[in-house]
């Protein structure tokens, strides 16, 4: 049995979920979200049955704070933290994470991640591509799928796939968006793992931004869509000399009429925003066309 456990970042519904494996070696946590959401996780876990104490096993798709920034309180707790060999040491030692981190967000850091501590390095375990793990009678395969990082992995389930953030962003069924942080955006890869994705050929996604996926062709299609569209938005604009200040509010302007257009009212633009900051994606795919123009 898969359980979606909702996060509710910022208190806001359907924004970051984590998913909830009953294995017969015990639950599987796949994404832990935020430190900021932890008690949140906590009653998630509840309703399901079980306590954080029971999880044994937790699965990361990447190390951004969103995703991972919980990882360390479970691991204090015994748990096995599994990870990209790229993320390894990030998560180790956060420090440089952190501060990264803390250059986009600054003040606002310990209201939307909480904090974070390292995780001693026997409590994680680095997964290389195709590595099959086994929970009793439960097999998931890793499969290494940069675009969204260098370091992201998606989780294949028998025929269903936990996608992290290279699945894409989607609430409600709505607008499909690629989340297109720094600082390791990068396009063609991310073309190929939408590729590999299709080539699972999966009935169904689990997104971690937000929740279970049907259609998965046509999702990964307008997925791809809006990879290019961002990207050539983004590429347009700077040609025309825009500044990344510039860029910003007519980029959320650009978002939010997408969103509309899909029939987003201002309840569902919010939750996107939270899940996925428009602004982000500017910082991101600026830095993509920058590294392009260097090489």
């Amino acid at each position: 049995m898969i359980h979606t456990l909702d996060l509710d970042f910022l208190n806001i519904p359907q924004a970051i979920a984590s998913y909830l494996l009953e294995t017969s070696d015990g639950p599987v946590l796949i994404e832990t979200g935020p430190y900021s959401t932890y008690e949140a996780l906590q009653k998630g876990v509840g309703k399901a049955g079980f306590q954080l104490a029971d999880i044994e096993h937790v699965l990361l798709s990447h190390i951004h704070f969103d995703h991972a920034g919980a990882a360390w309180a479970l691991a204090g707790q015994g748990a096995k933290v599994y990870v990209h060999p790229f993320g390894f040491k990030h998560l180790a030692n956060p420090q440089k994470l952190w501060e990264s981190a803390k250059r986009i967000y600054q003040d606002e850091m310990e209201r939307l991640w909480g904090k974070m501590e390292p995780i001693a390095e026997s409590n994680l375990q680095p997964l290389e591509h195709g590595t099959e793990l086994s929970f009793g009678d439960t097999k998931i395969i890793a499969h290494h799928t940069p675009g969204h990082a260098v370091h992201h992995i998606a989780y294949q389930l028998d025929n269903m796939v936990f996608t992290g953030d290279v699945g894409g962003v989607r609430i409600k069924g709505g607008l499909v968006e690629p989340p297109c942080p720094p600082p390791d955006i990068n396009v063609e890869d991310w073309q190929k793992s939408i590729q590999l994705l299709r080539n699972l050929k999966p009935e169904a996604l689990y997104l971690t931004h937000f929740g279970r996926v049907e259609d998965v062709d046509t999702h990964l299609n307008l997925l791809e869509e809006q990879l290019t569209n961002w990207a050539a938005w983004i590429k347009e604009k700077i040609g025309a000399g825009q500044s990344h200040e510039e860029l910003v509010p007519q980029f959320q302007s650009y978002v939010a009429s997408q969103l509309r257009e899909k029939g987003a009212d201002e309840v569902t633009i919010q939750q996107y925003e939270a899940a996925n900051p428009s602004w982000m994606s500017v910082t991101g795919l600026m830095r993509y066309w920058k590294k392009k123009e260097a090489n």
